[in-house]
């Protein structure tokens, strides 16, 4: 008896294995997958803007700079912090409040002013994606009174 079982057990191996037939074809292949699609656009530009002490100049290094939309911008307190970036919300493109307010992250001041930034060389940075065309001007809030300001146009 215990032959039998071992035998019946063997021809269902052999069986499930392709062995019990002969001259069967092989399965075909699997289909290769379909190409993936296409990369979505490579993230845009990185730009450095200092925050300085320059003598008894506070500003913006570049004070003016033109990005695309989706370019970077990282904020470096170079010296003479805190600082932080904010923007006036009537001197931005109609209708943007909402969506540069939701780029801008961290500890804010209000909702267009990012973090302070008190520790020297710490960096705050601002993906400008979904953002229309035009001009931003910004400003340190520390430093208003003494003339920081500066402007990011977003063009094409």
């Amino acid at each position: 008896m215990r032959t039998i079982g071992w035998m019946a057990g063997a021809t269902l191996l052999l069986a499930a294995c392709g062995g019990g037939e002969q001259g069967a074809q092989p399965a075909p292949a699997p289909a290769a997958p379909a190409p993936a699609p296409a990369a979505a656009t490579a993230a845009g530009a990185t730009h450095d803007v200092q925050m300085v002490l320059e003598g008894t100049a506070y500003k913006f290094v570049p004070a003016e700079l033109t990005i695309k939309a989706g370019d970077k911008i990282n904020f470096h307190n170079t010296s003479g912090g805190p600082h932080n970036v904010a923007f006036w919300a009537d001197s931005i493109p109609a209708g943007t409040e909402a969506a540069l307010a939701a780029l801008m992250t961290g500890d804010k001041l209000d909702a267009l002013s990012g973090p302070l930034l008190i520790e020297p060389n710490a960096v705050y940075s601002i993906t400008f994606t979904g953002l229309p065309n035009g001009e931003y001007k910004m400003h340190c809030t520390p430093h208003l009174a003494m003339g920081m300001v500066g402007k990011i146009t977003i063009a094409e």
